[in-house]
């Protein structure tokens, strides 16, 4: 058993549901055995309770969740900074030519390494991940998780036509296919997997059927919804008996409570109706949502129709995987957005970044916070002394002050440390 002395801040609450400072929630040290958080409070009834045990101190900074992404691209990592293009155009002339390199597995093992060591650093330990169109780029995506012991969903990305001819491929292959890399990987140690379509867009009914047939088998589902007015107009035309966007999915059973949406940035009331009656969750994705023009992220009307809503980073049209920047975008969005937006809290940002993820994923049970009996999955957040952010913690009035500072400020380099399920991180 080690004992961890820091300033233990997370939210065990829903800041979204009541008054957000009762949904936070700090301490001075945790109890970790085997991976696991066995006890948490002030550093010295740890200490006293268990006098023999070791203590790890962590001065300095504050000691968090490990972040949450539920919607990051990892055939993208080498495609981020496409700026000046709209969706349609950016996935043409950006995403797609990249993500067409990963037919040869050894360029796609080198991405994956890539990806996943950026993840790591950026403090993130569990995430949805759009996948490969390649069978073999996803066994390389997996065995490199699993040996960083990282709590992944991801899946084969299906598609039938639109697309480039190289990233398409038959019902039937895709059928096959995801069939094998289900049986293989799914549920192997922290490792699961996630039927994903590109869009309705890139699939016919055929395609559409062939994914509720792989959802059969207790996986779970994401793909991309109303992103961009453009492609809402394709999709209409491509779907004419379709009452909208999401009856594309629904209407084939891909609506359920281990569907997680990306972007939602225009979503009808009917729509927001059906994903809150589902339970189904969005993935909010603030800096590409931002950087391709997509539109102002209608939060209050997802939280008002009981929808989970979690973030983001959707590298490569967002700027990058540290989550805490996806939260400040996010709380910008809100304040441009006016009466129509939320008001949003560092507590919100917090919660955004790490327990809402967990939820999202399913989860809850394992990690997103630090409550007993969970997964010591946990972020350092450190500055260098006498940066900027050092100066603003050492002048922050209270934990709430302090995380504010933190989503202001902090950048990949303010990580001092990162535990993924109680080992430390290689190379943090």
């Amino acid at each position: 058993m080690t004992i961890y002395a820091a300033a233990v801040v997370d939210t065990p609450g829903d800041p979204f549901a009541g008054d957000p400072a009762a949904a936070l929630a700090q301490d001075g040290a945790l109890l970790v055995r085997d991976g696991v958080i066995r006890a948490r409070g002030p550093l010295a009834a740890l200490h006293a309770a268990h006098p023999g045990e070791p203590v790890t101190r962590l001065d300095g900074g504050l000691l968090v969740p490990g972040f949450v992404d539920t919607h990051v691209h990892f055939p993208q990592i080498r495609a981020i900074g496409g700026l000046g293009l709209p969706l349609l155009d950016w996935l043409e002339q950006c995403a797609l030519p990249e993500e067409a390199k990963l037919a040869d597995q050894a360029y796609a093992r080198a991405v994956a390494g890539e990806f996943l060591d950026g993840l790591v650093a950026s403090g993130t330990t569990s995430a949805l991940v759009f996948g490969s169109h390649f069978a073999p780029a996803m066994d390389e995506l997996f065995t490199a998780a699993g040996r960083r012991g990282l709590n992944i969903t991801s899946g084969l990305v299906l598609s039938d036509r639109i697309l480039r001819p190289d990233l398409l491929n038959s019902p039937e292959t895709a059928l096959a296919d995801s069939a094998d890399l289900i049986l293989r990987w799914h549920d192997r140690g922290r490792l699961r997997y996630a039927v994903t379509p590109r869009f309705s867009l890139s699939a016919s009914d055929e395609m559409l059927d062939v994914y509720a047939q792989l959802l059969g088998k207790g996986v779970w589902f994401t793909s991309h919804i109303n992103e961009n007015l453009a492609e809402i107009a394709t999709v209409a035309g491509l779907f004419p008996g379709a009452r909208h966007y999401l009856d594309t999915y629904c209407r084939h059973g891909l609506v359920t409570a281990r569907s997680v949406f990306a972007h939602n940035v225009h979503p009808g009331d009917a729509e927001l109706t059906v994903l809150a009656e589902h339970g189904a969750s969005v993935a909010h994705c603030p800096t590409s949502n931002s950087a391709l023009g997509s539109g102002l992220f209608p939060l209050r009307r997802h939280i008002e129709h009981g929808i989970g809503v979690a973030l983001g980073s959707d590298v490569g049209a967002g700027a990058g995987l540290f989550l805490p920047k996806e939260a400040l975008q996010a709380y910008f969005i809100q304040q441009l957005l006016g009466s129509a937006g939320m008001s949003l809290t560092p507590v919100h940002l917090l919660y955004l970044a790490t327990r809402a993820g967990a939820r999202a994923l399913g989860l809850d049970h394992r990690v997103g916070d630090f409550a007993v009996g969970k997964d010591f999955d946990a972020v350092w957040l450190r500055p260098a002394d006498g940066s900027t952010l050092a100066v603003n913690l050492r002048h922050a009035r209270d934990t709430t002050d302090a995380l504010a500072r933190i989503f202001a400020l902090a950048t990949p380099a303010d990580v001092a440390g990162v535990w993924i399920r109680g080992e430390r991180a290689a190379g943090d």
